[in-house]
C-alpha cells in the first residue's frame, strides 16, 4: 500500500467499518490501553464510531466527525457531557472524510465533491439537503480517495491527492489545493503538484491557511522529509512541482531545476504523514483552556507509516510565533521544530493500538482527536 493513501475501511462499506472498530477493541483486550497525553493532561475516549477522519468542533460544544463512508457523524455536548453520537447528515457519495464549519453551513470533502449543508448552531440533524457545490477527481484514476476542506472567513479550501506516488496528473484537480468561495463560486488552484494535502488548517489569528502534506515514497530512506507550510504566505497559484523537487530544493531527477519551488515552514520525519491538523487560540476562554505555552501554536496528527521499522502514529504540538514557527527548519535534523503531545499509539514491537486522525478545539479549550484505527474519539483536558 502506497504511503498517505487512506485506511482500506475508507474503501469499504459501513459494515467492514463497524469490523475496523472491532479489531480496534480487540487490539485494547490484548493488553493495549489508551494512548498518554504529555505530563499535566489528562486524555480520555468519550465517544465511538466508525472509521472516523476529520473533526470540527461547533460552538456550542457539540462535534463533527467526517468518517470514511456516507455519514458524518455528531457528538452532541462533546466539551460537556457527551452523549453517543448520532447521524447528522448522510451523503450521495462515500469518504465523507473533510468537514468544516463556514458561516451557517457545514462544509464536507468526499471523494468526487464538497458539498454545503445547511448549519445553525445547535442543530444536530441536518435541516437541508446537501449540495454539491464543487467537483473534484473528475477523472477516476485512483490513488488518494478524501478531500480534506478548510473554512476561512470568506473562502473555502479542498485538499484533493494525487492519484499515485509519481506521476504527471491528467485531472487538473488531483495533487491541488483548490480555493473558492462559500457558496463554491470561482474554483481555482491555489496549489498545485502537492502529492496529498490532508492536513488542512485556518489559523483563527491570521486567516492563513497551513497544510500538512504527505510525500512520495521510493526516495533514499527517511526522505522526503513531511511538509506543513503556510499556503497563504506565497502568492498566486504554488507549485511545489512534485514529483520532481523535494525538502530544501532537492531534485529527484538529475538536472532537473528546483531552485523555484516554494521552501516548507516547518518540517516532520519522512512517513509520519499528516492527517490533521488545528491551531490552538491566542486568547482561549473556556475553563478547560491550555497553559500559556500552547497558545498560538498548532497541533497535528502524525498517522505513521507503512515502512519498517514503522514509524509511530503520535500527536505533535509546534510553537508558533504567529504564522512563524518559533524554530526554524534544520534540514539536518526534522525533529527540531515540534515536541510530541500525545504518544503510545505503537507498542515496542510495531504493533499499534490506534493511529490519530482529526482533530480540533472546543470552545471550552478542550482538545479533541480522532483514531480511524481504534474508532475512538479522545478528549484531552488539562488535569
Amino acid at each position: 500500500m502506497t504511503r498517505g493513501r487512506v485506511p482500506r475501511a475508507i474503501l469499504l462499506s459501513s459494515l467492514a467499518s463497524l469490523v475496523a472498530i472491532a479489531l480496534g477493541s480487540r487490539a485494547s483486550s490484548q493488553g493495549a490501553t489508551v494512548p498518554v497525553a504529555q505530563p499535566g493532561f489528562a486524555l480520555e475516549v468519550i465517544a465511538h464510531v466508525p472509521a472516523e477522519r476529520e473533526l470540527a468542533a461547533t460552538p456550542n460544544g457539540d462535534l463533527l466527525v467526517g468518517t470514511g463512508g456516507r455519514n458524518v457523524y455528531i457528538v452532541p455536548d462533546a466539551d460537556g457531557t457527551p452523549q453517543a453520537p448520532r447521524v447528522f447528515v448522510s451523503l450521495a457519495d462515500y469518504a465523507a472524510a473533510g468537514v468544516g464549519l463556514g458561516s451557517n453551513a457545514l462544509y464536507v470533502g468526499s471523494h468526487s465533491g464538497v458539498w454545503r449543508i445547511p448549519y445553525t448552531t445547535g442543530d444536530r440533524t441536518a435541516s437541508g439537503a446537501p449540495r454539491r457545490i464543487a467537483a473534484v477527481r473528475t477523472i477516476d484514476g485512483g490513488g488518494h480517495a478524501t478531500t480534506s476542506v478548510a473554512v476561512a472567513r470568506d473562502r473555502l479550501f479542498a485538499g484533493v491527492g494525487s492519484s499515485c506516488n509519481a506521476c504527471a496528473e491528467t485531472d487538473p484537480t488531483r495533487a491541488t489545493i483548490i480555493e473558492m468561495g462559500l457558496d463554491g463560486s470561482n474554483p481555482h488552484a491555489k496549489a498545485v503538484r502537492i502529492r496529498n494535502a490532508i492536513a488542512l488548517a485556518i489559523d483563527p489569528a491570521t486567516d492563513a491557511l497551513w497544510a500538512g502534506v504527505a510525500g512520495q515514497d521510493e526516495l533514499a530512506h527517511g526522505h522526503p522529509y513531511e511538509i506543513f507550510d503556510d499556503v497563504t504566505a506565497r502568492s498566486g497559484t504554488v507549485d511545489y512541482e512534485w514529483p520532481h523537487c523535494y525538502e530544501n530544493r532537492k531534485s529527484v531527477a538529475p538536472g532537473y531545476d528546483c531552485s523555484a519551488a516554494p521552501i516548507s515552514r516547518v518540517v516532520f520525519p519522512a512517513y509520519d504523514t499528516p492527517i490533521g491538523a488545528t491551531f490552538y487560540p491566542v486568547h482561549p476562554t473556556g475553563v478547560h483552556a491550555f497553559p500559556e505555552r500552547f497558545r498560538g501554536g498548532a497541533f497535528v496528527t502524525l498517522h505513521g507509516s507503512w515502512h519498517q521499522p514503522p514509524v509511530p502514529p503520535r500527536v505533535v504540538f509546534v510553537p508558533m510565533n504567529g504564522d512563524d514557527p518559533v524554530t526554524p527548519v534544520d534540514w539536518s535534523d526534522p525533529d527540531k521544530q515540534w515536541l510530541p503531545f500525545v504518544t503510545g499509539f505503537q507498542r515496542d514491537d510495531g504493533d499499534r493500538i490506534g493511529r490519530p486522525t482529526g482533530i480540533a478545539v472546543g470552545p471550552g479549550g478542550s482538545l479533541f482527536v480522532a483514531d480511524d484505527d481504534a474508532g475512538v474519539v479522545y478528549r484531552i483536558r488539562p488535569r
